[in-house]
C-alpha cells in the first residue's frame, strides 16, 4: 500500500474511483472538466490523497487547507470525498488516506479538521469516529444549490 498525493495525469483513475462514491458515471471529458482539474492541480491548498494497491488507486480523500483569520490566524482543514473502491473496503485504505490528511493538516498548523458525511450508515459513522472525528462539537447545516 502506498499513500500519496495524486499526480496530474491520474484524473481518469480518480473519476473511475468516484463511481464508487455517489457518481452515476464518469463526466464528459470537455474543456470545463479540464479547467476544473487544472485549477485543483494548481491550488497548493487543495490536496487529493490517494491510496494505491498493486498499482491501482483504491481509495481517496480530498483535504483542503483553508486560510483563516481567527484562532491565532491558523488555518483549518476540510476533508471531503472519502471513497474506497467497493472491492477494497474494510482493509484500512481510507484510514490511511485520512491519516495522511491529518499529517498534512498538522504540518500546515491547522487548528482543526472538519469532515461531513451524508451517510446515516452506522458502520460509516463508526469508521469516522474511530478515525478521530466526532459529531458532538459542531452542528452542520447544508444548503444545496
Amino acid at each position: 500500500m502506498l499513500v500519496r498525493e495524486i499526480k496530474e495525469n491520474e484524473l481518469d483513475k480518480l473519476l473511475e474511483l468516484y463511481t464508487h462514491l455517489h457518481e452515476k458515471g464518469i463526466p464528459e471529458k470537455n474543456e470545463h472538466l479540464r479547467s476544473v482539474w487544472d485549477k485543483i492541480c494548481g491550488d497548493e491548498n487543495h490536496h487529493i490523497i490517494v491510496c494505491e494497491k498493486d498499482g491501482k488507486i483504491v481509495s481517496s480523500c480530498v483535504c483542503v487547507i483553508i486560510p483563516n483569520l481567527t484562532r491565532e490566524i491558523r488555518p483549518y482543514a476540510f476533508v471531503e470525498n472519502v471513497v474506497t473502491h467497493s472491492d477494497y473496503r474494510g482493509k484500512g485504505y481510507a484510514t490511511a488516506c485520512l491519516d495522511y490528511a491529518k499529517v498534512l493538516a498538522i504540518k500546515e498548523n491547522c487548528y482543526k479538521m472538519m469532515l461531513l458525511t451524508g451517510s446515516k450508515n452506522e458502520s460509516t459513522l463508526k469508521f469516522y469516529k474511530k478515525a478521530g472525528y466526532n459529531s458532538n462539537d459542531k452542528t452542520a447545516f447544508i444548503m444545496w444549490l
